[in-house]
């Protein structure tokens, strides 16, 4: 059996695919006159492509660097970084592999200084922290080579430059930073192509220690992550303002569910905090059979509906007031918020014409660029883009290779690729019990750099939970920080080249991502290649640069620089190895390969992945052959992460799940930031009914229990506990049958077992400590991401105790390997 795997698999995807007061930042003004050399547009080498939320523990750029002028990698070390990384590890003798507290990405063998100005790893990583000098060193790893990335992530510190002249080397155009060698004081030698570049005469001056003739110590030289306020060169047009379009489903089936009073009740108390400035626009549309326009103009008494009942041939009624000045027409738009759900609360129209909605939408922000926010509850049955229920309840679990993965008609990419093209996104919210098509209804926030979200089963009675999930992440959705008509390039050193992108966006041309909005939620992964040998380097550099107007109309550019290692030996390259990165790009391409080949050739390929990784170090790399399942240290956790991606809702068979549930997995692992695909991957066991302060963490004056994290496996659950399941968006807490009295008491309120409800989703406020302990800790877990996880407390005779087991991914089931015999499967493959 051949050992294809996903490691350069493929021809590259052209995936057409916070409130905004500032961070927390420091400033630099530069009051320098205006030298610019070069062209200053946003420009890239021709080999170069592209691709915890508010965090109190992110640090803050350190202000060190390379002090002296003398070349900054000159004492760089190409010795492996750590014993303890290639320490081998016996998989079947050592079970219980996870660590203490959170698995931390291998530190690059850098040079001390550059190792603390390098960029933070949950901003930008790489899946291998050392470089193989060939591409045929790579291949003979069998470890995927590609960065992950999370550009606009909230930063509790972001150094902010102003100036007239943004330093740029004058032939890849990369922006100066940390890893270049100043040859003296007046000569810089770019990190990436090696050309010598001249210091222009204001840069020699440093506003912060008003010193002159010290290039090297100025901010942009010694922060790896940093923005620029850019001047009017990166403008093709004045900066656009904020604009927000809200479509909205007002069928019969959408007013069931309730969902419009939240969406009303929520923009009421959030409009003063949309993310913008006195230019801010704001407008309506609502759908069912026919689409509703509201004109909310200046000095009229009250808004005003305008049907268009064509929906073969949609136009706008009024195009100058439905888009209208937030502060100036604020009173109709809030009176327009207050009635809405009653305008609509005995409709029976049952018709659903969203694609004649996203048109209207479209024509009315193309001239202007801006976000719509689109609310649907069902299958779209009227005009363009109607659909039609492709899933067979009977097929889920028996099938072994899913259909209907791929989009049913291109009308929703296309009409994204439009949008994209005049700066729109389409963010998507999709609340339904029945199935809706995500695969097809999604790519109207895939292709325009939207996202997606969706709350299956809403309902304002039936379901308060998911009401409170909504709420949540609807006030996150309007208040986050949002980047306006942006762009996105990495490039990388000469010899690297990247070629297959994964995430929300455009490939307006052969390097450059459209990025209509970006958000400070959104990640990307890229896969990369060695083009040429890098054996006369001793290190490589990579930079992502994300141009974008912010909702102040600032026109900005976020830049973060990243340096590592690069070595010649398969034991230096297995040393750098970061497993969960390696996760997570081998999580996007699967999902890419069960689209454009099948379900089960991605799980074969990524089972053969971890197969070929560990015989190539048992082959090529150990020096003493022994019996077993050998793994280094480093890459310890793999088969089990691989079989726990075997086991995601994602990609596992032979168990019932529902086809729109498995496409949203699929959207979550492709575009979600690492820090939160892992828990999806893996979630995260702790027993809670002994929480204590020893070890605790100190955030904000609150003391966090730090309870230790269990092994995914029933063996671990005792009777007589509780143990929660943090498993990203959902937590579970699971009640044993002789569970402490005093912990029901206490935390829950309860005074036995059998008076623990059967759909319990929240703890109670009591005045306890141990009350206090838990619930701290729950609120912290729920802080650590963007989004509500719903938490569901759970005993024996729950309905969702299944789902809790089926995250025992340890275990064995039906249609699935247990852990252990999962790895004697891989040991047999690797011994062959």
């Amino acid at each position: 059996m051949p050992t294809e795997s996903l490691i350069g698999y493929g021809a590259p995807v052209c995936v057409d695919s916070g409130s905004d007061q500032d961070d927390v930042f420091i400033r630099f003004i530069y009051c320098s006159v205006s030298d610019l050399q070069g062209c200053t547009q946003v420009k890239c080498c021709p080999r170069s492509l592209y691709s915890p939320v508010n965090c109190p523990n992110f640090p803050p750029q350190p202000s060190a660097g390379p002090a002296q002028l003398s070349p900054s990698l000159s004492g760089l070390s190409l010795q492996s970084q750590t014993p303890e990384a290639l320490r081998v590890v016996n998989l079947l003798q050592e079970r219980n592999l996870l660590p203490l507290g959170p698995v931390t990405p291998p530190t690059p063998c850098l040079p001390q200084d550059l190792q603390k100005i390098n960029c933070h790893p949950e901003v930008f990583r790489s899946t291998l922290t050392s470089i193989p000098q060939t591409q045929s060193l790579l291949n003979k790893a069998k470890l995927p080579l590609g960065l992950l990335l999370h550009p606009f992530k909230d930063l509790s510190q972001l150094p902010v430059v102003t100036s007239s002249t943004i330093v740029r080397c004058r032939s890849c155009r990369t922006y100066i930073n940390p890893f270049v060698t100043f040859l003296d004081q007046r000569r810089w030698k770019c990190n990436l192509c090696y050309r010598v570049n001249d210091v222009p005469e204001e840069f020699m001056y440093n506003p912060v220690s008003r010193s002159y003739g010290e290039p090297h110590k100025r901010p942009e030289v010694q922060n790896a992550t940093l923005e620029f306020i850019a001047p009017s060169e990166y403008m093709l047009r004045p900066p656009q303002p904020a604009v927000y379009l809200i479509v909205l489903d007002v069928s019969h089936n959408a007013v069931e569910t309730g969902y419009l009073d939240v969406v009303c009740q929520s923009l009421l108390e959030n409009i003063n905090a949309l993310p913008g400035d006195s230019r801010t626009k704001i407008g309506f549309i609502t759908f069912d059979s026919t689409i509703h326009f509201y004109n909310l103009q200046e000095g009229l008494s009250q808004p005003q509906m305008l049907i268009v009942s064509d929906i073969e041939d949609i136009f706008l009624p009024t195009p100058d007031s439905l888009l209208v000045n937030l502060n100036e027409c604020k009173e109709l738009v809030q009176d327009l918020l207050r009635s809405l759900p009653q305008m609509f609360g005995k409709t029976m129209e049952t018709q659903c014409a969203l694609g004649p909605a996203l048109q209207a939408a479209f024509k009315l922000l193309s001239a202007t660029g801006g976000r719509v926010s689109v609310f649907q509850t069902q299958l779209p049955s009227l005009g363009v883009g109607a659909l039609k229920s492709r899933e067979d309840p009977n097929q889920r679990a028996s099938a072994k290779d899913i259909q209907h993965l791929s989009p049913a008609t291109d009308f929703y990419k296309k009409l994204a690729l439009d949008c994209s093209g005049q700066q729109v996104a389409v963010d998507l919210f999709l609340l339904s019990s029945q199935y809706c098509d995500l695969a097809s209804l999604g790519c109207i926030s895939r292709y325009s750099a939207g996202s997606v979200y969706y709350y299956p089963s809403y309902h304002q009675q039936h379901n308060p939970a998911g009401v409170e999930c909504f709420q949540k992440d609807l006030k996150r959705y309007l208040t986050r920080k949002i980047g306006f008509e942006a762009v996105m390039r990495i490039r990388c050193s000469k010899g690297l080249s990247i070629h297959t992108f994964h995430g929300n966006f455009f490939v307006r041309s052969t390097d450059l991502l459209s990025l209509p909005n970006v958000n400070p939620d959104a990640g990307f992964a890229v896969q990369m290649s060695i083009e040429e040998n890098l054996v006369d380097m001793q290190s490589v550099s990579f930079q992502a640069a994300l141009l974008y107007t912010s909702s102040k109309g600032e026109r900005r550019i976020r830049v973060h620089t990243m340096c590592l290692p690069v070595v010649n030996s398969l034991s230096d390259i297995f040393a750098g190895a970061d497993v969960q990165a390696i996760t997570c790009l081998l999580a996007s391409m699967a999902v890419d390969r069960s689209v454009t080949a099948s379900l089960s050739d991605a799980r074969d390929a990524m089972t053969n992945a971890s197969i070929d990784s560990l015989t190539s170090f048992r082959t090529s790399v150990l020096t003493i052959q022994q019996p077993g399942l050998l793994a280094p240290a480093c890459l310890r956790l793999f088969p089990l992460y691989i079989l726990a991606l075997l086991k995601q809702k994602a990609f596992r068979t032979g168990t019932s799940t529902r086809l729109d549930d498995r496409v949203f997995a699929m959207c979550q692992l492709k575009y979600q930031p690492l820090a939160y695909v892992m828990l999806m991957i893996h979630p995260a066991l702790y027993r809670v009914d002994d929480l204590t302060d020893e070890g605790a963490l100190n955030v904000s004056e609150r003391t966090i229990p730090q309870p230790r994290v269990q092994q995914l496996s029933v063996e671990k659950l005792s009777r007589d506990g509780a143990f929660l399941m943090d498993a990203g968006s959902v937590i579970y807490l699971w009640i044993g049958r002789n569970c402490n009295p005093n912990f029901l008491t206490q935390v829950l309120g309860l005074p036995n077992y059998a008076a623990v409800p059967l759909n319990m989703n929240m703890l109670p406020e009591l005045d306890t400590a141990e009350s206090q302990r838990t619930r701290v800790f729950v609120g912290w877990l729920r802080e650590q991401r963007p989004f509500f996880p719903i938490l569901h407390v759970i005993r024996d005779e729950s309905p969702l105790k299944a789902s809790f087991l089926q995250n025992m991914i340890e275990d064995r089931t039906e249609s699935a390997l247990s852990y252990y015999e999962f790895l004697l499967h891989i040991q047999q493959q690797v011994s062959k």
